[in-house]
């Protein structure tokens, strides 16, 4: 099978987010599949963006074939990142015929977080007489009139409206990301049995070829444990929505427990939360190191805590990579997270609170601190097999692939 994978944000090892769209590809293209990847050259999500000199360019990175569309560069989620949104539709569908003649795809995924792509899926996979597929990421125009406030009167909401209407009459199957969109997607057309739940997950070969932590980061980390540190890691984006700073501030809480609060990441809040971590002790942060890193870091850990800012859009379920990332690496979860989905809970892995608590947050580091090494393994050995058997990219792709060949 020729499947044609648009995704705008699609990423690689080296250049970055995002990744969901490589790992499938790398599994269908291991079982005999002839994919193509359609990304735009520039987006917010990745480390390094592709520079190129015409509309667009073929590349193999990985064994796996890409086709970069040249877009402009932005810097907030303005008309900026409008316009970059708009070129790369528009140039799409200037090349949809030649993409049909070059590749002859059976089966062409729309999926780029916003809906717009569906309308050059279409006219691509019209002309191919192949399946269409629309995949959910975050639901628009919900997120931007939940999250911004627009009116779904707005020009802007109306036009992505139209689309996402689009999408659901006319795909042959819906692939959801996230667990609970069903009863949106049936109040906007689709009928039910075309909708399919396809989570997130973990790549197994991430893990087989892990590398070593810098040397300085292993010193340290193994210098708290001597002290008799109880260890508490956050790693990734630091951000605004991951409210990390109820993290920081459950120390106000723990008292003298011998407990360490450790950050491993970059982001817009790292300035702000490390001048309010001035005012407590053994809290740590740790410059972003390479993904293949991160498992031998997390081996250094105790346990680990994710959060997110409480909003009304995670009714819908939440599939964050880092709750994968925490369970393969065996480490019991501290989930701040209010969801329509409790993956945490749904493997036994951890413990889930209410967000943007500090006190809860210290509650739970405390009855963790109290956990013989036993039940901590115990815990760690639930998530690691729930995300195997759950979330493992060979998994997630067979059964997309099945999807695929059912539509």
């Amino acid at each position: 099978m020729n499947i044609l994978l648009i995704n705008h944000y699609s990423g690689c090892p080296e250049c970055g987010m995002e990744f969901r769209p490589y790992y499938m590809a790398k599994n269908w293209t291991g079982n005999g599949h002839k994919v193509l990847i359609v990304a735009a050259t520039f987006s917010h999500l990745r480390k390094t963006n592709k520079q190129i000199t015409g509309d667009f360019l073929y590349e193999n990175i990985d064994g796996l074939d890409y086709l970069w569309i040249k877009t402009p560069e932005y810097n907030t989620n303005g008309l900026d990142r409008l316009k970059n949104i708009l070129t790369f539709v528009r140039k799409l569908n200037k090349y949809s015929s030649d993409i049909v003649q070059k590749f002859k795809p059976h089966a062409v995924i729309a999926s780029s977080t916003y809906p717009v792509d569906i309308a050059p899926a279409k006219k691509i996979a019209k002309k191919a007489k192949a399946k269409l597929i629309f995949e959910i990421h975050d639901l628009w125009p919900l997120s931007p009139m939940e999250l911004g406030g627009y009116s779904k009167f707005h020009p802007f909401i109306a036009f992505l409206q139209y689309f996402e209407n689009i999408a659901f009459k006319k795909s042959d199957a819906v692939v959801s990301i996230l667990p609970k969109t069903l009863e949106h997607a049936k109040n906007h057309g689709l009928k039910p049995e075309k909708w399919h739940y396809v989570p997130n997950g973990i790549y197994l070969n991430d893990w087989k070829k892990s590398i070593p932590i810098p040397q300085n980061y292993a010193q340290k980390l193994d210098e708290l444990k001597q002290k008799g540190l109880f260890l508490v890691g956050y790693t990734g984006n630091i951000g605004v929505a991951n409210v990390l700073n109820f993290f920081i501030e459950s120390k106000n809480y723990l008292g003298d427990k011998k407990i360490a609060v450790i950050l491993l990441g970059t982001g817009t809040e790292v300035y702000n939360l490390k001048k309010l971590a001035i005012d407590f002790k053994h809290v740590y942060f740790f410059d972003p190191i390479e993904k293949t890193a991160i498992p031998n870091f997390l081996n250094k850990l105790d346990i680990v805590f994710v959060g997110l800012k409480r909003q009304p859009l995670f009714r819908f379920g939440v599939s964050p990579n880092k709750i994968f990332d925490y369970m393969m690496a065996k480490k019991p979860i501290i989930q701040a997270i209010e969801a329509g989905n409790d993956l945490v809970s749904d493997a036994n892995a951890g413990i889930t609170i209410e967000p943007e608590n500090s006190e809860e947050i210290a509650k739970a580091i405390l009855k963790f601190s109290q956990f013989s090494k036993n039940e901590l393994n115990k815990m760690g050995e639930n998530g690691q097999k729930f995300v195997l058997n759950n979330h493992e990219y060979s998994v997630l792709s067979d059964k997309f692939l099945q999807i695929l060949q059912n539509a």
